[in-house]
């Protein structure tokens, strides 16, 4: 079944973030809350979290793009059903009400990627000048942070667009709850169900979008970090050679000089 393919999804991507943020944390995109990048006092255990996440994160992009792919493709059945019928049967609305939020759960997965993505170019910047200094080349001197901040405002506000378009608002999607008592609400009629359909296909294709816009974004900043991680390696590298050098020198013959004699 689609849902249980859905369900095991959600749960490959649950993991992946579990294992972006190892140790427990209290941080989500929607309190605000600081993540694990900014509770890591350790500089050493920051570098060592940043170096294994970008793999995780990307792949954890890659299971929410897939899932939104899906979605987009069942609603699309869906829709088709719909033509040739009054009004979809309660069971099978019952499925279309379950992509509908886990289309939603899909648009926080993104912000919350954005939001801790943004905190570790925040926390690397603040933490080590010649990050700091790296990240100023970027084009128009932005930070990723405040690319991520770009992107998260835009997306949000082309869902918001596509909902009011749709004579609905984000406030009636923004939790599991509202979500679900708006699609009851819509389930009573063929008209609402088609508006529904019609919503969640487009919002599923923005997704599919905005999701690889958004790993765009972490590969670009992986990237980056990864040349300024390679520079401190290699500066270390070179500071830990230069200290055996030092400490594995002979000490050269008291040989040659003038004998001291006693004068009288």
């Amino acid at each position: 079944m689609v849902r249980s393919r859905y369900r095991y999804l959600a749960i490959t991507i649950a993991v992946a973030a579990a294992a972006v943020r190892p140790h427990p944390a209290i941080a989500g995109a929607a309190t605000g809350a600081a993540t694990e990048f900014t509770q890591l006092a350790n500089n050493g255990e920051l570098i060592k979290l940043l170096e294994s996440s970008g793999i995780q994160v990307d792949n954890q992009l890659t299971q929410i793009t897939q899932l939104a792919e899906q979605i987009q493709n069942q609603l699309n059945i869906y829709q088709n059903m719909l033509q040739n019928t009054a009004q979809l049967p309660a069971h099978i609305w019952g499925e279309v009400a379950g992509d509908l939020n886990d289309l939603r759960s899909i648009v926080s997965q993104g912000q919350a990627i954005a939001f801790s993505m943004s905190n570790a170019d925040d926390v690397l910047g603040q933490r080590f000048s010649s990050y700091a200094a790296l990240r100023s080349h970027l084009p128009e001197g932005d930070s990723f942070s405040s690319t991520y901040q770009t992107w998260s405002d835009t997306n949000r506000d082309t869902i918001a667009g596509t909902l009011r378009a749709a004579g609905l608002t984000a406030r009636q999607f923004e939790s599991e709850e509202a979500t679900m008592e708006t699609i009851r609400a819509m389930s009573v009629g063929a008209d609402g169900q088609m508006k529904a359909l019609q919503v969640g296909h487009e919002i599923a294709a923005q997704q599919v979008s905005q999701m690889q816009k958004l790993r765009g974004l972490v590969a670009q900043q992986m990237t980056m970090m990864g040349t300024w991680l390679q520079t401190n390696q290699t500066d270390r590298d070179l500071a830990q050679a230069r200290r055996e050098q030092f400490f594995r020198a002979t000490i050269p013959p008291m040989t040659g000089g003038r004998t001291m004699e006693p004068r009288w």
